[in-house]
């Protein structure tokens, strides 16, 4: 029996390299003729390499994670004499673990001469690295004699996609995580789809997109393809869920937010996926206190009142005996009573607390002075710059 294994791969795109020369020249108009009636050639554009034809492929060429490995098998009977019980295995041996890709376990009971014993197998890659093609065949002699032999076939399965992930925590229980993918491979690649599937916890909104004229338009324009080497961004922005919103606020550690689904096409349609793990962020420290501000306005008037509401939440394993003292500053100042007690204020509880002052001064400026202080263990906690307003004249804004 004679055994044969090939790669099952879609051919490739051939460009034609012209070659011209001065009419002058010894070939006078012979080179520029032949271009021309070259096939591959656009008619109207020969020097320009726009042609292309298909071409089959000449090597074993790349594997790449998250592609699909397709071989084809074929034992021949290439004797005169007819063999029996023709079992055909093949398994893949990765640096983890093996994998039996056989279609069929079952043995073919004979093989006459001159006939073959087809397979094709399909296996999506998951691993990169050293990839072992173990491929054997057992059969039964006339003389009743087993005969088995097997083959090896190494490949080297690299990797497609260079993904890095960055977070930022936003003042709220908001996360934004940005997402550069990198492609390292030779070709371009269609990306189809690049989405983040949040944890149990979350909720998340692409930010990939522009509103125009009603519609939605891709910030990386109507054609998604990515050069070779050439980087992407991608941006989300992930709320807890209502139920999660205040165990969002005040957990400790790590948090799980989610992992991203890449899927691209690359030649003549050769899809590939890729899932990264769970993607993790080191949650923010709040302290024992936190204080955010719920609303604010953007703009105000000078010298007028304007009201803003806070939420403290006590982020220790104490209950609290909370009193507010508002501070004035050059260009803030606080109106109401400072120094007034907010009662008690018991573990991963929250309140809110709708507060007015009024700026002096024109232009940005940040809004702080607040303190906290708990009675029981006379700490006090400071709070500035905690939000900024822009402070314009009222005519300015009428």
């Amino acid at each position: 029996l004679i055994f044969a294994v090939m790669r099952l791969t879609k051919p490739t795109l051939f460009t034609n390299i012209p070659v011209t020369c001065e009419e002058r020249d010894l070939p006078g108009n012979l080179f520029n003729q032949l271009m021309k009636d070259d096939p591959s050639t656009v008619k109207g554009a020969e020097t320009l390499m726009l042609g292309e034809m298909l071409t089959l492929p000449q090597n074993f060429g790349n594997i790449f994670l998250g592609e699909t490995f397709s071989s084809y098998i074929s034992v021949h009977n290439d004797s005169n004499q007819v063999v029996k019980d023709i079992l055909v295995k093949a398994d893949l041996q990765t640096s983890s673990q093996r994998l039996n890709l056989s279609a069929s376990s079952a043995a073919v009971a004979e093989l006459k001469p001159d006939c073959c014993i087809d397979d094709v197998i399909h296996h999506e890659v998951k691993e990169i690295g050293t990839h072992i093609l173990v491929c054997a065949v057992s059969y039964t002699m006339q003389t009743g004699e087993k005969m088995y032999f097997r083959k090896f076939f190494k490949f080297q399965v690299l990797k497609p996609l260079d993904v890095k992930t960055k977070f930022y925590n936003a003042e709220t229980d908001e996360v934004f995580l940005e997402a550069q993918i990198q492609n390292i491979t030779t070709s371009p690649m269609f990306m189809e789809k690049v989405s983040l599937e949040p944890s149990m916890m979350y909720n998340v909104a692409e930010l990939n997109t522009v509103g125009t004229g009603g519609e939605s338009e891709s910030t990386f324009g109507a054609r998604t393809y990515l050069q070779p080497m050439d980087t992407r961004q991608y941006l989300y922005c992930l709320k807890p869920k209502q139920e999660f919103a205040e165990k969002a606020g005040v957990i400790k550690g790590v948090t799980v937010i989610g992992k991203l689904d890449i899927v691209w096409k690359t030649n003549l349609g050769e899809r590939g996926r890729l899932q990264t793990s769970q993607l993790q962020r080191m949650a923010p420290g709040y302290g024992d206190v936190r204080l955010s501000l719920e609303t604010i306005p953007d703009t105000v008037n000078l010298e007028e009142p304007f009201d803003i509401t806070c939420k403290i939440t006590n982020c220790s394993e104490r209950t609290m005996d909370l009193v507010l003292e508002m501070c004035n500053t050059n260009s803030i100042h606080w109106c109401g009573v400072s120094g007034r007690q907010l009662g008690k204020l018991h573990p991963s509880s929250s309140l809110h607390l709708a507060l007015t002052l009024l700026s002096s001064v024109q232009g940005l400026q940040s809004v702080s002075g607040l303190r906290l202080t708990d009675t029981f263990l006379k700490r006090t906690y400071e709070y500035d710059d905690i939000a900024q307003v822009c402070v314009v004249s009222s005519e300015v804004k009428q």
